[in-house]
């Protein structure tokens, strides 16, 4: 049996970063389990930098069903939590379930994989706290806030915590997840 792969989110989450680790743990072998609020169709979105903007631009993106409710949730089956950004973790970040299942991980001390404004999440629960850590550069003084030594660059690997800015940061974001991954619960 692949070892299973927990993956958080609701509307509004950041198209590229729901389905890019989605596929790419699927294809390694995972099994991929998405959560949030409740068991529906997710609208994820498309953030995107285009010039004379000062900050990314939104549009409507893909959709994708969740597999469980974070109530469903027994972090104590999955081996490891990824946190996609986009708008979500803002208001995910107020979920008591959910709050709980990043908890559990951080407590057990599994891999967490996460992006862009996923550390808001992260940082709720108070898994930041004497961390390095990266996001979207926007947070940086959230990331401070919470305790964490923000640090600009596209993944930082502090232990079992792996993050990244961005998508386009994906390539270095997955390749060192993945190299825990298999360090810690190889396909087999």
């Amino acid at each position: 049996m692949a070892p299973k792969i927990l993956l958080v989110t609701g509307d509004a989450a950041e198209s590229l970063e729901v389905l890019y680790p989605y596929q790419r743990l699927r294809e390694e072998g995972y099994e991929v389990h998405i959560a949030a609020p409740s068991r529906k169709t997710l609208r994820l979105v498309v953030h995107d930098f285009e010039e004379g903007f000062d900050t990314y631009t939104e549009k409507p993106g893909y959709t994708i069903p969740a597999d469980l409710a974070f109530s469903e949730v027994d972090p104590g089956q999955y081996t490891a939590l990824v946190i996609p950004g986009g708008r979500a973790p803002e208001y995910l970040r107020n979920d008591p379930e959910l709050r709980k299942i990043c908890k559990a991980f951080f407590d057990a001390d599994k891999l967490v994989a996460q992006i862009c404004h996923g550390p808001l999440l992260t940082a709720a629960v108070g898994g930041l706290s004497g961390r390095r850590v990266t996001a979207y550069p926007a947070l940086e003084p959230d990331m401070q806030a919470a305790g964490a030594e923000y640090q600009d660059a596209e993944v930082v690997v502090d232990g079992t915590l792996i993050s990244s800015r961005a998508w386009p940061d994906h390539p270095a974001w997955m390749r060192e997840f993945l190299a825990a991954l298999r360090s810690r619960a190889p396909v087999v």
